[in-house]
């Protein structure tokens, strides 16, 4: 532990400090914080059997004292310091504001990892792919011989990792809009900046377009000169042309870009025969051919490419072609789970948006039965269906978007043409029995929810997780 992190530490003891939201990041802060002798609030709208009663037993051994409920923020006045779950956006939430007004300063476990980690930070953000790409790169590292703390929006905290990093050290980190969008003083961070793309989603939470593309912004702007920064060469930046204006004329420091359809002056990107090679000015290597890497689907060559771009310099070219070769896929990301009566269960709880539910489908190259639906985050249906008409051939709908989804299906000009059927479902556990009964020897069962999970699970990970529990539970 450094210097600078210890006074962080010291600075906190005799003052109380607020988490608000007990999810993924906020629950080890806590515990981190009250482990170093800091008196900590843990605060929730949901109830200790919400946050999971282990969980909140631990925080109680550790005297953590808990505001649950519908009066939860009551507790904020006395606090010194608060800090507020990614998720729980400043311009939504009048209670950020008052406590502000109040003196009182409104953090992020990221906002304090970025200021206070001492080691290399590479940073990767986007609409889609975050998560591939954020664990590609560091795998690409870590094959290298490199000390990687892998975190963030990915769903591990890095704040209470703090303690161990080291200036030699490489921290790689995903980040989501809601994460970005408060993180407006990291001067000179991160090193490396990974913009995957742009697309428009999350409306739900933002209060505009404008909004959720400045906070992916965020992730640059405030780089300097002699650090790298990493864009899509085929992805618009100005969302279509909008009012925003390209992305590349806010580049701080050193760009670099990454295509699968052209050749690009600085970067990895795909010939025509499937090879990806890595020009810089003038002088391409050789990395691999798009047939090594083992995870289906054209978006993973392009988070392939993205990852080659982030870490060249840093990883050798065959340890690269390595991890492509042996690389099986994240979890939740048309993951593999079993083949039960000869029908094949994957699990793509993390395709929260039609984009990435059309890479899935495109993934498989045939017809599947696909399992949708969500909680409402704003996304436009229509992009993904015909896609739907075209790789699915039965469409099973549960959740709090099953409706919008059937009439996006139902409305288009080429569904009275197509063979699919389409069925509906109360919960998720519902849809897979339906989807289990259609199912025969030989077909595809794939959850391509096209939503978070926010309408019955706490996150897409408690959903793929669910959904993977049911299915090795087939036949016991």
């Amino acid at each position: 532990m450094n210097k600078e992190i210890k006074e962080f530490l010291e600075g906190l003891k005799g003052k109380r400090v607020a988490f608000v939201g007990m999810g993924v990041a906020n629950v080890p802060c806590a515990k981190w914080l009250s482990e170093n002798g800091v008196s900590v609030y843990a605060c929730d709208g949901k109830d200790k059997e919400f946050i999971g009663k282990e969980i909140c037993r631990e925080l109680e051994a550790l005297g953590v004292h808990f505001s649950l409920g519908e009066n939860y923020l009551d507790v904020l006045p006395q606090m010194d310091l608060v800090f507020r779950s990614h998720g729980i956006l400043p311009f939504q939430n009048k209670w950020i504001g008052e406590c502000i007004e109040r003196g009182q300063r409104v953090t992020t476990e990221m906002e304090v990892f970025f200021r206070l980690c001492p080691a290399k930070i590479i940073a990767v953000t986007g609409s889609n792919g975050k998560t591939t790409t954020t664990t590609l790169v560091s795998k690409m590292l870590e094959a290298e011989g490199n000390t990687v703390f892998l975190g963030g929006n990915i769903g591990k905290a890095l704040m209470p990792e703090l303690e161990h990093i080291t200036e030699n050290d490489i921290a790689v980190v995903e980040l989501s809009s809601f994460q970005l969008l408060t993180m407006g003083n990291m001067v000179n961070k991160p090193d490396v900046a990974v913009v995957t793309n742009i697309e428009s989603t999350h409306l739900d939470h933002h209060i505009s377009l404008d909004e959720y593309v400045d906070a992916k912004r965020n992730i640059l702007i405030y780089q300097s000169s002699n650090q790298k920064t990493i864009l899509n060469a085929d992805c618009d930046y100005s969302i279509g042309g909008r009012v925003y204006h390209d992305m590349r004329f806010d580049v701080r420091g050193k760009l670099s870009e990454f295509s699968i359809r052209h050749t690009v002056k600085n970067g990895a990107y795909m010939k025509e025969n499937g090879d990806i090679v890595y020009n810089d000015n003038g002088t391409e290597t050789l990395v691999m051919n798009k047939n090594d890497i083992v995870i289906p689907g054209m978006h993973n060559v392009e988070n392939y490419c993205t990852a080659i771009t982030a870490v060249w310099g840093m990883v050798k070219p065959e340890t690269i072609k390595k991890i492509a070769q042996t690389f099986g896929g994240v979890e939740h990301r048309i993951e593999f789970v079993r083949e039960f009566n000869g029908v094949k269960y994957y699990n793509d709880s993390i395709a929260t948006s039609p984009s990435r539910v059309i890479s899935g489908l495109k993934a498989f190259h045939r017809e599947i039965i696909m399992i949708c639906g969500g909680s409402d985050k704003g996304n436009d249906f229509g992009v993904m269906v015909p896609y739907i008409l075209k790789y699915v051939k039965l469409l099973v709908l549960n959740g709090a978007t099953a409706d919008r989804i059937y009439d996006a299906v139902t409305n288009d000009k080429n569904y009275e043409n197509s063979d699919i059927k389409i069925m509906k479902a109360e919960t998720l556990e519902e849809a897979l029995k339906i989807a289990k009964d259609c199912a025969e020897s030989g077909d595809i069962v794939s959850l391509c929810p096209a939503c978070p999970a926010f309408d019955q699970f706490k996150t897409f990970e408690y959903r793929g997780r669910k959904f993977k529990e049911l299915v090795n539970g087939f036949g016991k």
